[in-house]
């Protein structure tokens, strides 16, 4: 780190503490292979020696599994002496948390070596190689996250989730109710603390609307012209939506499909590239003629299948896929077309944009938004042509063609000769070591069906 930007990130440090001379901790974070946010927790005091010489926390926090387990087989463990490296401030995202009863500080972190470059499993930096190949374009990139979540009793029953009884009813919601304005207003305590929590911390939270289950709700994040912040004010966002339910005596989950029978959780993202002048090269009044646009989508579509285990990153991801949930099964697109894997939005010539569909809200932000960008640039660099618009119901005119599992998807990435041109080799093989340790755990447990089915019958 230059000694001119340490000078102007310890000037932010001076003024947040003179800003808020009620802090009396600061919590130093950093989001996992999983979007986990960790880290370490110090006092007010600590903050400039943060700023001057970083943290130490261990390589094996990008190898740690779903339980925070360490993946010895991604080699970033006991084969490197579980050594650490050096955490630095990301400029600009010191801001306060409104849910603490002690007041707090939240402040990200990102990862590097004891040399200073970047460490190259850090999902932070997984992104940021993938935006310089747009910089390099002369290209800016702006992006925008929808990030769907369930709010859940405390109290689950049988380890299952259920539906918060409302505050103001008391009763637990049971109906879908899609868009349903009396929805908010039953837990308009919890949501409207949740926008005005996002205020305090600079997250551009615009809106939240009912989304297609009982207590499902989608926060809209408002654009921004970097995806790195993008992706780091969703990681913010999901701490921020479960520490505000906690003080409403609720939980939440962002779990890909914790119902069965109701719609999952999903993150989708919202792309358009400006020129170096700020234009908008999807720009167009027919979207269908512009080129820079169907070689984008073109691009997408062709390494979807190899972008799907970032996109659904768990075993559980895969059961939110289904026609009925609008959930794409198959790489499509088409014009305001909800039933595909990438959809146009109609609006203005100006507003033209991506909106990709996929991924579930268990993915990590960056991870996901990597892949994303990783097919637009190949699809952008070789005019990879998308094929004709689908109109009307995809779910009936494509077959399922996407991996529908996580073995198939870890495959798919693994042999991706695309995507190993944009995303490191090395971190694709921590990524697929740490999944392949989860789906090998999971394979060998016992389920409650198994057991009905099986123990007495056969």
């Amino acid at each position: 780190m230059s000694v001119p930007l340490r000078a102007v990130q310890l000037n932010e440090a001076n003024a947040f503490l003179k800003k808020y001379p009620e802090v009396l901790y600061v919590d130093l974070l950093i989001a996992d292979m999983n979007g986990v946010v960790r880290g370490k927790r110090i006092e007010r005091t600590s903050l400039h020696k943060v700023y001057e010489k970083g943290i130490n926390l261990p390589a094996s926090l990008f190898a740690l599994d779903i339980n925070g387990s360490t993946v010895e087989s991604t080699g970033l463990g006991l084969d490197i002496g579980d050594s650490d490296r050096i955490c630095f401030p990301i400029p600009n995202t010191l801001s306060i948390e409104p849910w603490q009863k002690r007041p707090t500080a939240q402040l990200l972190m990102t990862m590097h070596e004891l040399e200073g470059q970047p460490f190259f499993a850090d999902p932070r930096e997984v992104l940021r190689q993938v935006v310089s190949k747009f910089d390099d374009m002369g290209l800016t990139i702006c992006a925008a996250f929808e990030l769907e979540f369930y709010l859940i009793d405390q109290d689950n029953v049988n380890g299952r989730p259920q539906s918060p009884r409302s505050p103001v009813s008391g009763k637990r919601p049971i109906s879908t109710q899609v868009y349903l304005i009396d929805d908010l207003d039953e837990y308009v305590d919890c949501l409207q603390d949740i926008l005005e929590g996002a205020k305090e911390q600079g997250i551009p939270a615009d809106a939240i609307v009912k989304e297609s289950a009982p207590a499902q709700f989608e926060v809209n994040l408002h654009h921004v012209n970097d995806p790195i912040k993008a992706c780091d004010y969703a990681v913010l966002l999901k701490r921020l939506v479960k520490n505000i339910a906690y003080d409403h005596e609720m939980d939440t989950t962002f779990m890909a499909k914790p119902y069965p029978g109701q719609a999952g959780n999903g993150l989708h993202v919202h792309i358009s590239i400006l020129d170096k002048e700020g234009n908008n090269i999807f720009a167009s009044e027919d979207p269908e003629q512009n080129a820079a646009l169907r070689h984008a989508i073109g691009g997408v579509l062709e390494t979807l299948p190899a972008q799907m285990a970032f996109l659904c990153p768990n075993v559980n991801s895969y059961r939110r896929f289904g026609a009925q949930f609008y959930v794409p099964n198959s790489p499509s697109w088409g014009i305001d077309n909800r039933t595909v894997a990438v959809r146009v939005p109609t609006g203005s010539a100006d507003a033209v944009r991506i909106e990709h569909r996929v991924a579930g809200a268990d993915a990590n932000p960056y991870l996901l938004m990597a892949s994303v960008l990783a097919g637009i640039h190949h699809g952008l660099t070789n005019e990879i042509e998308p094929g004709a618009p689908v109109e009307g119901n995809s779910y009936e005119q494509n077959e399922q063609s996407l991996p529908n599992n996580l073995r198939d998807a870890l495959r798919e990435l693994a042999d991706s000769e695309v995507l190993s041109r944009y995303i490191d080799p090395m971190y694709i093989d921590v990524f697929v070591a740490c999944k392949e340790s989860e789906l090998a755990e999971f394979e060998n447990s016992i389920s409650d069906l198994e057991y009905n089915w099986y123990l007495h019958t056969v």
